[in-house]
């Protein structure tokens, strides 16, 4: 019997009916599936022992368990098989490479990977295990080689920024520039080069810098992106207000320097078209300084834009709530109820539904790249 055919009649198997409601029904039966195909692939290698796939197909199934053990031992078996074809001898390390990264042998996994791509050759395959392993291990700038060899220039802008943000951190602003060069050579509109580059003049103090990477960046961003940028904007004030800049290595700012950094970047956000985020980061970057005037004004203008903003309406109701004559048991009970929406997840890759409170480049679910968008109806 092929083996793919085995995987289906391991599910076939595994369909028990279960009591409406029961908790975890679906999860109990990814689960029955997932065991009933490894009991029929390992009758099929008794039955069948030469049978290279099934050996590799049940090792697959052994590593989506956590069963790191007994899929390197199945792998070590194959390849150490006399006779075996090259071909399929070096499919058997590419697996076997897997199953370290999923153990955490990070330098096995790589010796696993570079050993197959002698046959194999240098496919997109393996190329993009290595460059996740270069992630893993922090080696950005090798893990934008590799993304640059498949030809995917928005995973490689994405590393390159990453090196240049390790630099600009140990102080070394001169490679941390040449690497942001490199990033937006490859891949213009990249937010995650442009964000590097208005944080590292923010926790810097430099106005003018701000002013020119905060304009080129909006220009290059598209319009639905921009929130990355503006999100990591405020973190960076808010870092510029202590000493380490949250790890930046950089001093904390004079409070007079914060202001006019804010006053700036507002200046530059207004230049654009308006648009819902826009209005609503230019809000937020007010309320940083405490401007609450200017704050409703930009709150405003976003709502006008998009009605069910729900966040920008959340902000103006606390906003005019101090003007409000209310009793102190109400203002407590609205108090409560605004602190606990503002906790609502903001964040939802378009891909996969996920839903975050902190924004993403990679899906942490679907690994989509630049997939975040702002959740701007609530629901």
């Amino acid at each position: 019997m092929p083996w793919n055919e085995i995987f289906l009649l391991g599910r076939r198997k595994s369909k028990q009916p279960c009591e409406p409601g029961a908790s975890g029904a679906g999860e109990q039966h990814t689960l029955q599936d997932t065991r009933a195909a490894i009991e029929e692939l390992s009758q099929a290698v008794r039955n069948n022992p030469e049978s290279v796939e099934i050996y590799l197909a049940l090792g697959n199934l052994y590593r989506s368990q956590g069963e790191i053990e007994r899929a390197i031992h199945i792998r070590n078996s194959l390849i150490a098989r006399p006779g075996i074809d090259p071909a399929l001898k070096a499919r058997s390390q590419f697996e076997l490479g897997r199953d370290f990264r999923r153990g955490g042998m990070l330098d096995r996994s790589r010796q696993a990977f570079e050993e197959a791509s002698v046959v194999l050759g240098r496919t997109e395959e393996i190329e993009l295990e290595l460059a996740r392993l270069a992630a893993d291990s922090g080696e950005f700038e090798r893990a934008a080689e590799h993304y640059g060899r498949m030809g995917r220039a928005l995973a490689q802008a994405h590393f390159l920024a990453r090196q240049a943000g390790e630099h600009f951190r140990l102080g070394d602003a001169v490679l941390g520039d040449k690497f942001l060069k490199q990033a937006l050579t490859v891949f213009p509109a990249s937010p995650e080069a442009w964000l590097a580059s208005v944080v590292q003049a923010t926790v810097s103090g430099n106005i003018e810098l701000l002013r020119v990477s905060l304009k080129n960046a909006c220009a290059n961003i598209p319009a639905p992106q921009r929130f990355l940028l503006l999100e990591g904007l405020l973190e960076a004030l808010s870092a510029a207000r202590v000493d380490n800049g949250g790890g930046t290595g950089a001093k904390a700012l004079e409070p007079s320097r914060i202001s006019e950094l804010v006053q700036a970047s507002v200046q530059v956000l207004s230049t654009f078209p308006p648009d819902t985020l826009l209005c609503y980061y230019c809000a937020k970057l007010c309320l940083f300084e405490a401007d609450l005037e200017s704050a409703k004004h930009w709150l405003e203008k976003s709502l006008v834009l998009n009605a069910d903003f729900w966040l920008a309406r959340l902000e103006l109701v606390s906003l005019v709530l101090t003007d409000q004559d209310l009793t102190h048991f109400l203002r407590d009970q609205m108090a409560y109820f605004i602190s606990h929406a503002r906790k609502s997840k903001r964040f939802v890759c378009q891909a996969c539904g996920f839903r975050w409170d902190r924004t993403f480049f990679v899906c942490p679910r679907c690994r989509s790249w630049h997939s975040i968008l702002f959740r701007q109806e609530f629901s």
